[in-house]
């Protein structure tokens, strides 16, 4: 995840286009919250966007799209959403287990025969639920590239076989007792989407496009494949080497079905409350997407399959719904809240503006 990057950019804030006013305290801590990425955090650029529950929308950002011209950060930017593919990931799998087309308590085996196999990791022992729940033990892909190789390369491409590969060089992660235990892993993601194209003969970004990017008519969402292109308007997405580094071009198959996709903060909020109020899954399909598992964190979250439930803390009854995603270059965090209240916050530096600082920017944004 995200490491703290210690440059002060000192950037102004912008409020952008809000469909109804606002009350000036409202902007005052949501602003603040969004500050503290561009200050503290050490990102170039952020934005955050809400939707109440009435439908209200308002959108801020903070500092500069771009370090060469200073340029503001754009309302309606397109970016890098990282591991918040997962959750769209998750849908299509689920509604693959409506259709009765897979199955979430069969072993990956039965539809990926012999490709997980050694270091502890076998496909007989492990459960396409346990892929979307990150319980199935399989060593985490992203912890076994190196972020400097991908930076020297930025636009190689990778096919997800390569990549679960060089996952299962490394053992299990399962405690001795074989008790399932959350360990996330983006590896399981990578076999979903392998999953996907099995049962389908589709890529699973073609799945996404036509069971869930279509009838929601998220224009600002798409699965870019080999492209390293993000759409415009678009800032630039930057990594702490050497000062800041511009690495808005990368290839997305080095994150495939575990990160590679590209949305807005309007696209996630109106897909993020499609999803929790059922229109994207049977309601057998959606409980079993909610039936969670603690992850150990400190926030006393607890993982579901593609989505995790997060305490708001004191000060803010309840809990949201959601995901985060870090993509070179790129951070982003989502969340829904039961009143329907939802928000995106993202941020232009990763690794840098820190895990705390995204997440406390969204609980102030659902506050």
């Amino acid at each position: 995840m995200s490491r703290r990057w210690s440059v002060v950019l000192g950037a102004g804030l912008v409020v952008a286009g809000l469909a109804q006013p606002v009350h000036a305290q409202d902007r005052t801590e949501l602003g603040k919250a969004l500050e503290r990425l561009t200050a503290e955090g050490g990102a170039p650029g952020a934005l955050v966007e809400v939707r109440d529950r009435n439908g209200r929308r308002t959108a801020l950002t903070s500092g500069t799209r771009d370090v060469r011209t200073g340029a503001p950060v754009q309302r309606g930017s397109h970016f890098r959403i990282g591991s918040l593919t997962k959750p769209f990931v998750a849908t299509v799998m689920l509604q693959l287990v409506g259709e009765g087309k897979i199955d979430l308590d069969a072993p990956v085996e039965r539809y990926l025969p012999g490709v997980v196999r050694g270091n502890g990791n076998d496909g007989r022992n492990i459960t396409v639920r346990q892929l979307l729940q990150h319980t199935g033990g399989l060593p985490d892909i992203m912890r076994h590239l190196n972020p400097q190789d991908l930076i020297k390369d930025p636009l190689r491409h990778w096919e997800p076989e390569e990549l679960v590969a060089i996952a299962l060089q490394h053992p299990n992660t399962l405690p001795p007792s074989g008790e399932p235990k959350f360990a996330y892993s983006s590896t399981g993601y990578l076999l979903a989407g392998m999953i996907i194209k099995k049962v389908t003969g589709h890529w699973y970004g073609d799945e996404i496009r036509d069971r869930i990017i279509k009838p929601l008519k998220l224009r600002g969402t798409s699965v870019p494949a080999d492209s390293p292109e993000i759409p415009k308007p678009h800032p630039q997405g930057y990594a702490p080497v050497g000062g800041l580094l511009d690495i808005t071009r990368v290839n997305p198959t080095v994150a495939d079905a575990g990160g590679s996709m590209i949305s807005s903060a309007a696209d996630l909020n109106r897909f993020l409350a499609a999803l929790v109020r059922g229109k994207l899954l049977k309601p057998a399909q959606l409980r079993e997407m909610k039936r969670t598992v603690p992850t150990g964190r400190s926030s006393g979250s607890t993982y579901g399959l593609g989505l995790e439930s997060v305490p708001l803390g004191p000060g803010c009854k309840g809990s949201y719904w959601g995901h985060g995603g870090d993509m070179l270059g790129f951070a982003t965090i989502s969340g829904i809240k039961a009143d329907g209240r939802r928000a995106t916050v993202m941020s232009t530096l990763n690794p840098g503006a820190n895990d705390e600082v995204m997440e406390a920017a969204l609980k102030t944004a659902l506050c």
